[in-house]
């Protein structure tokens, strides 16, 4: 097994990957997404950081809740060992203790396949969180070192990830330094330092990072703001990064079957057909991200990923216009009349709206003012989790005539409860209660004229990831289905409403789950792709070349821009 570790100093920042995150929580399923960014969500239904996400769109590979290391999983772990007796006659401490377990930990699901191989994997990449330094990281810098001297030669690589400051002009290499001072005496030894900064660095400044952190000037990579993200991997390419890797790791020595090789060929070439400079894109895209944690936008992380990805499968420029939902609320008219009117008209001259899911009533309003001028007039909507929820109560509200329409979160005394309380969850403790994970949804009888149903490609069934505590009441599902709202989609035992669409309207989707977990750079969320092609006047054409690529037939991208066949394209 081959490890890379990435730590950070002066800023945080067939392959498997585990992230170390230093806090004590035992997930991130209970954190403020304000503070903390979005919870992402797994296949096991484990809520974990959201760099797990970043990990699974970017490798294309599936993680469990084990790729995701927390103080308070390893600290849990060994009290519950101390309480069975297994340390019996010993002094628990950190070292060797947690440590170890923290060794052991990584060593196990470091073998654990991630992809439709079934096959163990050849490199394991670690993300230490946190800051090299700081007291909580402690026992997973010793624990690294431990790792390291035990894995050997050619089989322990450290990157270092540092920020290097433009002040008046000048390029700052001594917070770099001191960086790599401080991860050294911890008893790690960066092999290669990776320089982030806005701006290519002077062969000078390269030179002194080179000369004071005691590496060779090759293994100083500069890693510059590039215009989009998906353009990084061409630029550490340009770097001579893989023959580092090479040399330092002994990847030559991996015997990989010609059949992985051609496959690693053939996503590395479409991956950068697909993230050409987006100059080449045809038009832009507005989408109207209508939410309640905006100030952060990492909270809505993998939303804008799937977009993004959605994006550039459509060839074209996405300009997301973040608005604060409480500022579409009459209440604003008064209390602050500037941003209201402004939220109004971002949001009217929009080519899609977009409601993505939350907790709690504030904003909720807003949200559903948006979701009836989506509907009254016609323009693209996708509504996930707390959207697609936002939709059936607009919906009951304004169409079925049921003027107290509500959830069971927003008003628990309401007797129109569209949206209620699941009956099997805990009430009372918040931590992993909810209903999460992937789970299946079937496409229902009749459903045949579906938009969304085409994008899967007229699969019967899809299986898609959760992450919720309410549903739609099924007592009002015949009401609202009178009205003209379809419930195309349902889980295994029909009972919860899993997808809801309007037949004559452009794009008109809300969904229970939240799709945006399993988009992949080059394999976008159905749900996204069909709202964005809806958005960009391209449904028609998307939608053909999707059935065309489920059948193995070769296509051309978006207004004639060449793609790729169906096989390993993941369109």
């Amino acid at each position: 097994m081959k490890y890379v570790l990435v730590s950070g100093g002066v800023i945080s920042g067939n392959v498997s990957s585990i992230k170390v995150d230093p806090y004590l929580n035992v997930d991130a399923g209970t954190m403020n997404p304000k503070e903390h960014g979005e919870v992402f969500v797994l296949d096991d239904g484990g809520e974990v950081d959201l760099d797990l996400g970043n990990y699974e769109r970017y490798l294309n590979i599936t993680l469990t809740r084990e790729n995701n290391i927390t103080t308070g999983k390893i600290y849990q772990q060994v009290i519950e060992r101390e309480r069975r007796g297994d340390y019996l006659g010993k002094t628990v401490q950190v070292v060797p203790h947690i440590t170890d377990a923290i060794e052991e930990w990584i060593t196990r699901v470091a073998r654990i396949p991630v992809d439709d191989t079934g096959e163990e994997p050849d490199v394991c990449i670690i993300e230490l969180g946190g800051t090299v330094g700081d007291i909580e990281s402690s026992p997973f810098v010793e624990a690294m070192t431990q790792l390291r001297r035990r894995a050997g030669k050619h089989n322990f690589l450290q990157i270092h990830v540092s920020y290097v400051p433009v002040i008046n002009g000048e390029q700052k290499t001594k917070p770099t330094q001191q960086a790599v001072k401080a991860v050294r005496s911890a008893g790690l030894i960066p092999d290669l330092i990776a320089c982030r900064c806005e701006v290519n660095l002077d062969k000078g400044a390269v030179e002194k990072i080179a000369h004071f952190c005691q590496v060779e000037v090759e293994s100083v990579i500069v890693v510059r703001d590039m215009p989009t993200v998906y353009q990084v991997p061409m630029l550490l390419e340009q770097q001579g990064l893989i023959p580092l890797l090479q040399d330092i790791l002994s990847l030559d020595r991996l015997a990989l079957s010609p059949a992985v090789v051609a496959k690693g060929s053939a996503t590395w070439n479409q991956w950068k057909r697909l993230t050409a400079p987006e100059d080449h894109f045809f038009a832009t895209v507005n989408i109207a991200l209508v939410g309640k944690y905006i100030e952060l936008h990492d909270a809505y992380l993998s939303v804008t990923k799937s977009l993004e990805h959605s994006a550039m499968r459509c060839r074209r420029k996405l300009n997301i216009i973040w608005i604060d939902a409480e500022h579409l609320e009459h209440s604003y008219q008064t209390e602050d009349p500037a941003k209201y009117h402004q939220a109004w008209h971002q949001l009217c001259t929009a080519n899609g709206i977009l409601v993505p899911g939350g907790f709690g009533h504030r904003a909720t309003e807003g949200m559903i003012l948006a979701a009836k001028w989506a509907r009254e007039n016609r323009t693209p909507y996708l509504g996930i989790c707390l959207g697609m929820q936002i939709a059936v109560i607009e919906f009951a509200r304004n169409v079925c005539g049921i003027e107290g329409a509500s959830s069971e979160e927003f008003n628990a005394a309401n007797s129109e409860r569209l949206i209620m309380f699941m009956p099997e969850v805990d009430k009372k403790t918040m931590g992993a209660t909810m209903r999460l994970g992937k789970r299946p949804t079937l496409f229902q009888p009749g459903s045949e004229w579906s938009k969304l149903r085409a994008l899967y490609a007229e699969k019967p069934e899809i299986l898609e990831r959760h992450r919720h505590r309410y549903e739609v009441n099924p007592a009002y599902i015949e009401r609202l289905q009178q009205g003209g709202l379809s419930f195309v989609g349902k889980d295994d035992k029909g009972e919860r409403m899993e997808i809801i669409e309007l037949k004559d309207h452009p794009w008109f989707v809300g969904v229970q789950f939240h799709p945006e977990y399993l988009s992949r750079v080059l394999n976008p969320s159905k749900p996204y792709l069909g709202f964005m092609a809806a958005s960009a006047g391209l449904l028609d054409q998307i939608t053909a070349d999707v059935l065309k690529e489920s059948k193995g037939l070769a296509v051309n991208g978006a207004n004639g821009v060449n793609g790729v066949n169906g096989e390993g394209a993941g369109f």
